[in-house]
């Protein structure tokens, strides 16, 4: 990764831009998912595009879209008559969007994957001046325009709005407006939340392993917390899948997610080189939209996941066969999907027993299938999406180009990268040796070592 970055220059000062027409004027509900610890801040997306949209354009679909999606437009606050909890203040003050020009184009940015270089966020995403998350528009855009033609968007959102699904939803809608301005929503959003309140009286008969804090001899989270992390990206072929997968079969079926889930929790803990009775945990966002009853409706954008975990030694996941901790990921997301435990953990929230539930270990969040990759504002579909340059543990992105094949992106100790590296690849190589040969394996620009 290049530590040269061009200078990114904003052409103007960033501007609101408020819903087209009057919106109503409400405090709106947000459930108790919304209003968990770990979703209070902007999550950062970036796109790049061969061909760039003009930001006029840009600014009258947005203000088009915001009429529809008027919460994204307000601001969000403290409650007053409940401190722990946020709400929406819809008063129409506007989304932020920054215009910047970089003398770089589409194909430099993306080489060597030079987009990995945290440096990005500071120059790609304009950094509004608060003192909290609060005090920053729950959305915030910046189009960066490049000396190819191409553009750079970036997006951050408050994650109390709404998950990955919701978010995704928005973007396509704004897409859609953009290329049919006068066309009404296919699917009209739904900003009502109440259908995620918990019940009169409050049941718990669950328990709920993520809420309880592991006392042991070696604090995972407070190390992970002390080091630095970098990023280490892998581009997944179908045949690494395939062979992932066939280290399950015939004794147990498994989705490319569970497969390839079992296998970079594995390498993760590997590389971390814990003492062998430790427990360790892996963290999975999973919806819930279909499970809870009665259904979500397809219009509702706000956080509609839950966290499954799973949970073993750090030997037992080490030496374990792989089918094994496909089984164990397995039961961890079967648990969660079921209507009784989604409200369960909507009443323990409520009854404020439990300590904040922040994410201290591994947590993968699966983003190939929310479409983010096909955005398309009429100039073509986007090179690449991502994270923006984020600490946030694992993600699955989508391979563009090629809907069998995945991108991995991890966040890990810097002074382990290269053994993190090492075990992610290792069983391909071996699977693979012929292919490497003839460049059918393909490691996201660095060089793998022989040994570690």
């Amino acid at each position: 990764m290049s530590s040269e970055l061009p200078v990114c220059v904003l052409k103007s000062q960033p501007v609101l831009i408020c819903p087209e027409k009057p919106t109503p004027k409400c405090s709106l509900y947000l459930s108790n998912i919304d209003n968990l610890d770990y979703l209070r801040y902007h999550f950062e997306l970036l796109w790049i595009y061969r061909k760039s949209i003009p930001i006029e354009d840009l600014k009258s679909s947005l203000s088009k879209v915001l009429f529809h999606y008027y919460p994204l437009a307000g601001r969000v606050r403290i409650c007053a008559d409940d401190e722990d909890r946020l709400e929406v203040d819809c008063n129409g003050k506007g989304a932020l969007l920054a215009e910047g020009f970089m003398e770089f184009s589409a194909d430099e940015f993306l080489k060597d994957n030079t987009w990995l270089n945290p440096a990005w966020k500071d120059k790609l995403l304009f950094k509004v001046d608060a003192q909290s998350g609060l005090d920053t528009p729950p959305l915030v855009i910046q189009a960066t325009y490049l000396s190819c033609r191409g553009m750079l968007m970036c997006i951050a959102m408050h994650h109390c709005m709404a998950d990955g699904t919701g978010a995704s939803k928005f973007l396509h809608d704004w897409a859609y407006i953009h290329t049919n301005p006068n066309m009404d929503l296919p699917i009209p959003p739904i900003h009502y939340r109440e259908m995620l309140k918990p019940r009169n009286p409050l049941q718990v008969p669950f328990d709920h392993p993520k809420f309880t804090g592991i006392t042991q001899d070696f604090d995972i989270p407070t190390y992970l917390q002390s080091q630095t992390l970098a990023p280490s990206c892998f581009t997944i072929t179908p045949s690494h899948i395939q062979h992932l997968k066939q280290l399950c079969e015939p004794s147990l079926k498994c989705t490319t997610f569970e497969a390839l889930a079992a296998h970079v929790w594995r390498c993760y803990v590997k590389a971390l080189n814990l003492p062998p009775s430790l427990i360790v945990q892996l963290f999975i966002p999973t919806s819930m939209k279909t499970n809870i009853e009665p259904n979500l409706p397809k219009g509702y954008y706000g956080n509609g996941v839950v966290l499954a975990c799973a949970g073993t030694t750090v030997k037992e996941l080490v030496t374990a066969k792989t089918n094994h901790i496909v089984e164990l990921i397995q039961n961890a997301i079967r648990r969660v999907r079921c209507n009784d435990y989604v409200r369960s953990l909507i009443d323990i929230i409520e009854e404020k027993k439990v300590p904040p539930l922040h994410i201290s270990q591994l947590s993968i969040s699966d983003w190939r299938m929310l479409g983010f990759h096909e955005l398309d504002f009429g100039e073509g579909k986007p090179l690449h999406i991502s994270q923006l340059a984020s600490e946030a543990m694992c993600k699955f992105l989508p391979f563009i180009g090629d809907s069998n094949a995945a991108k991995v992106l991890v966040w890990v100790p810097k002074n382990i990268v290269h053994k993190f590296e090492y075990y992610m690849m290792n069983d391909f190589i071996q699977e693979y040796v012929k292919l490497i040969s003839v460049g059918g394996l393909k490691f996201e620009g660095k060089k793998i070592r022989s040994k570690v």
